[in-house]
């Protein structure tokens, strides 16, 4: 089963946009996390309908954060790219009437509940502002500025 990497894709992002003064277009974002405009923009879609970034179009237009970094949750981020699957694991869909799958079904189902509630509660304790502060320490400690063209040099 293959990962939705939305919600990295998208801090990752933000992370570039905190970080770059002005707006930065959706090629350049794309170039950052190796894919198409058109995924930038799709992902972008519902943060720019809950208020966290805008879109500006034309000559120096592109993408900037419209919103308080220090206020942005990684759980506020992960609801509006539409709350996907967090957990790849699930359950068989055909044990209803089958005792034994009666048994494990209740017992994963509790533990992914548990699971879940557990990881969107971390998500909401983590903001835009501490991952850009973390990302600031780390450029400083290796001796670099936030440039959208170079963060990413090893």
């Amino acid at each position: 089963m293959r990962r939705d990497s939305r919600l990295s894709d998208v801090l990752h992002v933000l992370l570039h946009m905190a970080g770059h003064k002005g707006p930065a277009t959706s090629e350049a974002l794309a170039r950052a996390i190796d894919t198409n405009p058109v995924v930038v923009r799709r992902i972008m879609a519902g943060l720019r309908e809950k208020g966290y970034v805008r879109s500006e179009k034309g000559h120096g237009g592109g993408w900037s954060l419209a919103c308080d970094r220090a206020k942005l949750t990684l759980r506020d981020v992960y609801d509006a790219l539409g709350s996907p699957p967090l957990l790849a694991l699930g359950n068989r869909e055909d044990a209803s009437g089958c005792l034994v799958g009666q048994v494990v079904h209740e017992a994963l189902d509790d533990a992914f509940e548990q699971a879940e509630a557990l990881l969107l509660s971390r998500l909401g304790k983590v903001t835009l502002a501490r991952l850009s502060t973390d990302l600031h320490k780390r450029l400083v400690a290796r001796g670099g500025a936030h440039r959208l063209e170079t963060v990413h040099a090893s």
